[in-house]
């Protein structure tokens, strides 16, 4: 199979558990079925091997011209390192700020001012990209924006991981389709995080009959994406993501509270959710389920970017253009169409299987 070449916007600690994942799993046998985090080794014929990282865009001056296999690694990221990672030429470029930065980053990420912003598509273009990644902070708004146009402008598919909507808005998904490009999100799910695990506890009081009355889901972590988040104001859509992802398995409204609570620098890039279900069973009588999740909070998201890119690229060799309706209810909080999660994952290997066109 030919390479799968991709770019990234966004260096933090989301792109260095994907950078390392990858070399991590290299030169792993096509026989070895069993790899944690991937629906498949092999996926569709493709291995992770063949992922090759071509772009990587940034406003980090501590990042910002260095090679990615450095920039991975390069303050403030601060998650688990389980992979050395050899020289990549590819050099990080500067992006332009727009959004990026909020008033909580501002004093924590120093602004690259000794260069001019890069054309991004001609980036895109001159390396050959064929899909890009968007993991700028929450609340990038305009800049995710900006992206996806650069993307349409190179004729780059758009992987979305952060809970600004563009794989979900009609309006986008026809500007991809027009492209003839496809497009895939918004807002990376983990492998087992919070909003997976709150998923499948609220099916399982669905489906055995016990009534929610109400529910909360409280995280906090200590990495730059919480200290990020004590801005109320970048926050909306990652409560909208969030609470959708789980309102949608329950057929009548429920009280939900779900929300990035506080940040705890002490514990760097583990995250802890705090998750409490509220419900009454027969002859209305009450129950509660409490539970806490701690994780290592960026590499719980790598595999499942490792499979959307190579979901990705099957939809560039066949031709699909437009959302991504398996791999992105089956990966992300906020698809265009929601599904329960076990007839997504269905939906997805009739797709590897070419009997299911998105």
């Amino acid at each position: 199979m030919s390479s799968i070449k991709v770019a990234i916007v966004g260096v933090g600690n989301c792109a260095s558990s994907l950078v390392q994942g990858v070399e991590y799993y290299k030169n792993i046998d096509e026989s070895d079925s069993k790899v944690p985090g991937l629906m498949h080794n092999v996926f569709g014929g493709y291995m992770i091997s063949d992922i090759e990282f071509v772009a990587a865009f940034d406003i980090n001056r501590e990042k910002v011209g260095k090679d990615l296999s450095e920039a991975i690694f390069a303050p403030p990221n601060c998650t688990k390192k389980f992979s050395d990672v050899p020289h990549l030429d590819v050099s990080v470029e500067k992006g332009p700020v727009f959004d990026g930065i909020g008033k909580y980053l501002g004093n924590l990420i120093p602004v690259d001012d000794g260069s001019l912003p890069v054309d991004v598509a001609d980036i895109l273009r001159d390396t050959g990209a064929e899909m890009m990644i968007n993991y700028l902070p929450v609340g990038s708004k305009e800049a995710t924006k900006y992206y996806a146009e650069e993307c349409l402008k190179a004729g780059c598919g758009f992987i979305n991981a952060i809970p600004e909507f563009i794989a979900s808005k009609p309006k986008w998904i026809k500007r991809f389709d027009d492209a003839g490009l496809p497009c895939a999100g918004d807002d990376i799910k983990s492998q087992l995080g919070a909003t997976i695990v709150h998923r499948v506890l609220a099916d399982l009081f669905v489906n055995r009959g016990v009534e929610i009355m109400n529910s909360y889901q409280l995280n906090i972590g200590g990495n730059t994406d919480f200290q990020n988040m004590l801005e109320r104001t970048r926050i909306e859509s990652k409560r909208e993501s969030k609470t959708d992802a789980v309102q949608s398995l329950v057929p009548y409204d429920v009280p939900l509270h779900i929300e990035p609570s506080g940040h705890v620098k002490f514990l760097s890039d583990n995250k802890i959710c705090y998750l409490k279900i509220t419900g009454k069973k027969f002859g209305d009588v009450p129950l509660e389920l409490d539970l806490k999740l701690s994780v290592e909070d960026s590499p719980n998201s790598a595999g499942v970017m490792i499979d959307v890119i190579r979901a990705m690229k099957l939809a560039l060799d066949r031709n699909i253009k437009g959302a991504l309706t398996s791999i992105s209810s089956f990966s992300f909080k906020h698809p265009l169409e929601q599904y329960p999660d076990s007839l997504s994952k269905i939906m997805v290997e009739d797709f590897i299987k070419g009997e299911r066109n998105r």
